[in-house]
């Protein structure tokens, strides 16, 4: 399960009361009191209440941005933050607070800071800005501009930037695990794939020996696998080319360390890039690529299987295509739900590859060989880049505007071209990649052409 990937408010933080390596213990209290105790510790109650409510929504920002970015956990600390005011806040335990700031937390505690365009809380660090200087708020100096009139928001731009936003109402849940739970491998397929595809890509920016993933598919292939050994490569992990727990949690560092998450000058993290490939559940009414895939899927099973009927290929999730998940579902021991959740949609990409790779070779050098099951672009090599090749061979004769390739199961950008010259002419999405839409339809135009050569030849 994926939980870190939007900000929320922890019920619970675990603080650590010393450095991270001291043998300190940890102690683990609601989040709210724990804003409360560390503003209490670090403010004065007479202060201005504009300059305790910026240092307020600092210090829920800071503790959110460790969290967030899974700064200790992904290190394998057992804790989320320390005491340690060097690198963290102050805390004392079971401290007694000050109520007028006890009251402002209570209004608070679910406001943080973040950049526009950004989701995530910024590393909104603070000195007190008299023993200690720093670049990000000075907490005396908060009096300052609170007694010139300065709103809290505009105290904290001041600091911070003029493009912050302040995030309010953010939801609270308990922390989990990042790690999905299961060692993610070829065949996988689902929103870790697509998160952890979308790490790597970000970190072969600085570290380019990682082969660019084409196609953020959420389906594991050997494009990611291949990243994925490089990635071990690179940062001394074992290099199996799967994704377990220690290699999730190095991803989730590195990816955090090259968009500087933990500086107040971050790259920052997109909507687009927390935002899932795939819906938890997916039922009856729902429409999309999604769908697609999961028809795709059924219609091959049923090809095999005659307990699972076939179902319209039309991206809409209709009164069939539920029929034939729940007959899917009866077949493969799944709860009969009609609904496709991850487990469905994984058994059906594992009943898929293996009706696949049961066909025997050559089996398609006659007839065309249906989608492979995942987006195939730039860099993709192996008899589905060159089944695509030859059927775009062959559909050139007929659209000359499609050039001609070199059939060596290698996609490069004339193969690339290629494609995109097809999509221009059939009134597809000119991406170069041919996911489920495109190479459907090139499979289709294919047959329809070959079919009516061999009519007029006979």
């Amino acid at each position: 399960m994926i939980t870190q990937r939007l900000p929320f408010i922890p019920n619970e933080i675990t603080v650590h009361l010393g450095p991270p390596d001291s043998a300190a213990p940890n102690v683990t209290v609601p989040f709210v009191d724990y804003i409360k105790n560390v503003a209490s510790s670090e403010l004065y109650p007479t202060w201005p209440e504009n300059a305790l409510r910026a240092n307020i929504i600092a210090q829920v920002t800071f503790a959110l941005n460790r969290i967030y970015t899974g700064y200790y956990r992904s290190r394998g600390y057992d804790f989320d933050i320390t005491n340690s005011t060097g690198i963290d806040q102050a805390f004392v335990e079971n401290r007694d607070v000050f109520e007028n700031i006890s009251n402002l937390v209570d209004q608070l505690f679910n406001v943080y800071i973040k950049r526009e365009g950004s989701v995530e809380p910024i590393f909104a660090l603070y000195c007190d800005g008299i023993r200690v200087q720093c670049d990000g708020l000075s907490q005396w100096g908060t009096v300052d501009l609170a007694e010139q009139g300065y709103t809290p928001f505009e105290i904290l731009q001041y600091y911070y930037g003029d493009d912050i936003n302040l995030n309010f109402n953010t939801p609270t849940q308990d922390i989990q695990e990042t790690f999905p739970g299961r060692v993610l491998r070829i065949g996988s397929i689902g929103n870790a794939v697509n998160v952890a595809e979308t790490w790597l890509n970000r970190i072969s920016k600085n570290y380019p020996a990682i082969p660019k993933i084409t196609e953020l598919g959420g389906v594991y292939t050997e494009q990611t696998a291949e990243a994925v050994r490089t990635f071990q490569r690179i940062f001394s992990l074992p290099q199996t080319g799967e994704i377990d727990e220690a290699t999730w949690y190095a991803l989730q560092r590195i990816n955090a360390a090259v968009k500087r998450l933990s500086d107040l000058d971050s790259e920052g993290v997109s909507i687009e890039e927390v935002t899932d490939l795939f819906p938890t559940q997916i039922g009856l009414g729902a429409t999309g690529e999604a769908v697609r895939l999961i028809q795709y899927y059924l219609n091959f099973v049923a090809y095999y299987n005659n307990r699972v009927p076939s179902v319209n290929f039309n991206g809409i999730y209709d009164n069939q295509t539920e029929q034939a998940v729940r007959a899917f579902q009866a077949e493969y021991g799944l709860p009969v739900t009609g609904v496709v959740d991850i487990y469905t949609l994984s058994m059906l990409y594992d009943m898929y590859r293996t009706f696949r790779d049961s066909i025997p070779i050559g089996y398609f050098e006659e007839g065309p060989a249906p989608y492979p099951g995942f987006p195939i672009g730039l860099g993709e090599t192996g008899n589905e880049v060159r089944y695509l090749q030859e059927y775009l061979n062959f559909i050139s004769n007929t659209y000359t505007q499609i050039p001609k390739l070199t059939v060596d199961g290698i996609f490069g950008p004339a193969t690339e071209t290629a494609v995109l010259a097809y999509q221009n002419i059939f009134g597809l999405e000119p991406t170069g990649i041919a996911d489920i839409v495109t190479y459907t339809s090139i499979v289709k135009t294919f047959r329809t052409l070959r079919e009516g050569q061999q009519t007029s030849a006979g």
